[in-house]
């Protein structure tokens, strides 16, 4: 609720100083909730997309924090066309993006950069969200690590020991947080990205 209801404050300043920028960011506002819904009714069920489309939702929240933070957000998603259809649970990527922004990018007054890569590693999809911001619980606005736990706890039960999550240092400045699960593409999927 707190991202909405910043963004439309944005888009709102925006349509009085800058309408293109305010259109743009309405925009990837429209794509980010068209593509997050069903995202979160699936998440709900307990079930899994591909990658493709949980990208889908990344994107545009991206683009929208990249207008909001300007200068002081740089982004690079960094996934081989041939993943987009890989399983992966809904959700999971997008808050550990929100996580990187919130206590890792935002905090910092220079900003940074967040990169999302995905690799195939000893069978294993391997999807990490990396940032240059503060390191893991430095931030002022350190959560309580809800968000990481309820991942553990998800990836535990879709996956049991064949997943998980590592929380390492980004060099030179930074969090990088992977996402391991077993590699296996959907049949038909990954077009949303």
């Amino acid at each position: 609720p707190h991202f909405l209801f910043n963004t439309l404050a944005s888009i709102d300043h925006l349509i009085e100083v800058d309408p293109p920028r305010a259109s743009q960011m309405q925009k990837n506002l429209i794509a980010l909730l068209r593509a997050s819904m069903p995202t979160m009714r699936e998440a709900s069920d307990g079930g899994v997309r591909d990658l493709g489309r949980e990208l889908a939702v990344i994107r545009p929240y991206l683009e929208i924090l990249k207008v909001r933070m300007e200068e002081r957000l740089s982004t690079v998603i960094d996934v081989p066309e041939g993943l987009l259809s890989a399983e992966f649970p809904p959700m999971m990527i997008q808050t550990l993006v929100e996580n990187a922004i919130k206590h890792g990018l935002e905090p910092k007054p220079e900003g940074g950069s967040l990169k999302v890569k995905a690799e195939v590693l000893h069978g294993a999809l391997a999807v990490s969200v990396a940032d240059t911001g503060l390191r893991f619980g430095r931030a002022a606005t350190a959560g309580t690590g809800v968000g990481l736990a309820n991942i553990r706890e998800r990836l535990q039960l879709l996956y049991g020991r064949r997943a998980s999550l590592t929380v390492t240092e980004n060099q030179p400045s930074g969090t990088v947080v992977t996402v391991t699960v077993p590699y296996k593409p959907i049949a038909g999927a990954g077009a949303m990205a």
